[in-house]
């Protein structure tokens, strides 16, 4: 009876391994997102599979690993120029600054001032048609402007000038001149013969150009013309002066 046990007890390990042909093999659990057939290394180890094997992540303290600080680098390009902004507020008034150094002297060629008063002594018959007034005595020849060999005066500042001539008549006899600008005739002065000899005077203002002429002409017709003077006395005056140059 001891031996018919101890057979039945080695037996019953060799029954246990045998699987049963009657039942199904064992289904795994799939979640519906794993692929419909399993990998190959998971059908050919399924123990191997079942057991998840832990991630292992590696953790490096840069900190510990520092290095020495490197040399600097050179300075890179210069990027574009950005929007130009709005403007700024006005900044306060600086202080006032030093006196500054005198100019130059102007150039004297550049002169703003042009007068004359020039007389006769002697007295003059017309002999001509025309002739040209001339005088001999200067009271004011600035820079000399009136040019006294051809009794004219020239303009070298344009602009606008006032003139004046004075005679004295000659008794019984006619006196008749122009007062004359360039060729053109601009003012008489006339006196008819008389007993009586009178100072007669005529005055007129021009608009002159440059190198524009200004004289005196005596004009004789059928009665003879003259001036009075004599050499103690002046009786003849012709006098101009700028009133106010033409703007630049």
């Amino acid at each position: 009876m001891l031996g018919v046990c101890l057979s039945v007890l080695l037996l019953l390990p060799l029954a246990s391994s045998i699987p049963s042909p009657s039942k199904p093999p064992p289904r795994l659990c799939r979640r519906c997102c794993d692929p419909l057939q399993p990998p190959e290394s998971s059908a050919a180890h399924p123990a191997h599979h079942a057991a998840a094997t832990p991630e292992v992540h590696t953790y490096i303290n840069m900190t510990i690993l520092k290095g020495d600080k490197g040399d600097r680098g050179d300075k890179g390009m210069p990027g574009k120029n950005g929007k130009v902004g709005p403007q700024g507020y006005r900044g306060p008034m600086g202080p006032q600054g030093t006196k500054g150094q005198a100019g130059a002297p102007g150039d004297a060629c550049k002169t703003q001032h042009s007068s004359f008063s020039v007389g006769r002594r002697k007295s003059l018959h017309s002999i001509d048609y025309y002739q040209a007034l001339v005088f001999d005595t200067v009271f004011v020849n600035l820079y000399e402007h009136f040019n006294m060999f051809k009794g004219k005066f020239y303009c070298f500042v344009p602009g606008i000038y006032f003139f004046n001539v004075n005679i004295h008549t000659w008794n019984f006899k006619e006196t008749y001149l122009h007062l004359m600008h360039n060729d053109k005739e601009q003012v008489i002065l006339y006196a008819q013969p008389s007993e009586r000899s009178i100072m007669q005077s005529q005055s007129v203002m021009m608009d002159l150009a440059l190198n524009d002429e200004v004289w005196v002409r005596l004009y004789k017709r059928e009665r003879e013309n003259a001036v009075y003077s004599d050499d103690v006395d002046v009786y003849i005056t012709f006098n101009g002066y700028l009133v106010a140059p033409s703007v630049q």
